[in-house]
């Protein structure tokens, strides 16, 4: 059937091919899940995203302990302004 070099020759072209594959980021994927790592990779992106969700919210819960103090203290003006002054009464002669 094959008379010369076409078989030894077809063996060194696929595994040259299935080389240059496996090396690559199939190779890597199919290293890490025959390793049982796939989830790791999963995980890791996972834990990225989750701190930047819990960067964005601390800066949006300082923003708003921010805005609390703020109105506490736009509260305590009001009490301050509508509390009689001491000394001064407020009794009319009327």
């Amino acid at each position: 059937m094959f008379n010369g070099p076409e078989i030894p020759m077809s063996i060194f072209f696929l595994a040259m091919a299935a080389i240059f594959v496996l090396r690559g980021p199939f190779g890597r994927a199919l290293a890490e899940r025959l390793a049982g790592r796939a989830g790791a990779v999963t995980d890791d992106r996972e834990v990225r995203e989750l701190r930047g969700e819990v960067d964005a919210l601390r800066h949006e819960l300082t923003e708003v302990q921010e805005r609390l103090d703020f109105a506490e203290r736009m509260l305590a003006r009001q009490d301050e302004r509508a509390l009689p002054k001491a000394g001064g009464g407020s009794a009319h002669a009327g």
